[in-house]
């Protein structure tokens, strides 16, 4: 078991390459973490020079995650999570907070950066009572997602869908539309979809073009618009697609002074 073990984390790590910067690990830079590598930290740092507020946005996605599984954990009772896209684990992911709600709560990760793999493996540890797995799969491929994620999680009951700063890079909004839409129809009645995503402004506009020069994975803003047509079918929860401080803010909530370019919204599957 052992063996096979390093086996596969050799493999997983043989997929790194620290030469190009990769947007977990510049997100992992901007949120203080030490994931991450000097070309992560040079393109986190020119972005920043356009763009001195996209830490702020790091910053306020992991709160919007907090207050997002709180709210349905608790309020809407969810307990069965699938979070596409998670990242490099740090403080306070999906699994923790609903699990700090619902000790039974069931969470299944997806990515497909083999760092997040890696970190996945030591961090991302269950309660007893609950369960939570990791995917190594790519959001533009829906069905290799349901099919494993039906291990975990009871698709006969509902189920929230986490999006929370992976659509950025599937830039075809065909293909973008057809992978949200097959894993929303996949979603029974009751279910839940939370996206957050980044939105045109003059500085992000030019914090993207800085990214896309980087050779790093493409990445495109969306309008607020835009980012409306993925929720279609389903009942928009108040107050809507807004900037994420500005999403339900809870007295300690950072950030409602300033516009932060990165928006969410949560909505319900009747």
């Amino acid at each position: 078991m052992g063996g096979e073990s390093r086996e596969i984390d050799n493999e997983v790590l043989a997929r790194i390459n620290t030469s190009v910067p990769h947007s977990a690990r510049v997100w992992d830079y901007w949120l203080g973490g030490k994931d991450n590598y000097a070309p992560d930290r040079q393109v986190g740092d020119e972005i920043v020079k356009v763009m001195p507020d996209l830490p702020v946005n790091a910053r306020a996605e992991r709160q919007f995650i907090g207050r997002v599984v709180r709210h349905l954990a608790d309020e809407a009772g969810i307990d069965q999570f699938l979070d596409v896209g998670t990242g490099i684990p740090s403080a306070d992911n999906t699994h923790e907070v609903a699990q700090r709600v619902n000790p039974k709560a069931r969470i299944v990760y997806v990515d497909n950066d083999p760092i997040v793999l890696v970190h996945a493996r030591a961090l991302l540890q269950s309660t007893p009572d609950g369960a939570t797995a990791y995917i190594d799969a790519d959001l533009r491929k829906p069905e290799p997602i349901l099919e494993e994620a039906a291990r975990t999680l009871d698709f006969s009951r509902p189920i929230a869908l986490m999006l929370m700063g992976v659509l950025e890079f599937v830039p075809d909004a065909e293909l973008a539309h057809a992978a949200v839409g097959a894993l929303r129809d996949a979603l029974p009645s009751g279910s839940y979809m939370a996206i957050a995503h980044s939105v045109h402004s003059a500085s992000m506009d030019d914090a993207a073009a800085k990214w896309n020069a980087s050779n790093a994975t493409p990445l495109t803003l969306r309008t607020p618009e835009q980012l409306e047509e993925f929720f279609a079918g389903m009942e928009l929860l108040s107050p809507g697609l807004v900037s994420l401080p500005r999403w339900r803010p809870e007295p300690e909530t950072s950030f409602q002074d300033r516009s932060v370019f990165q928006f969410g919204g949560l909505g319900r599957k009747p």
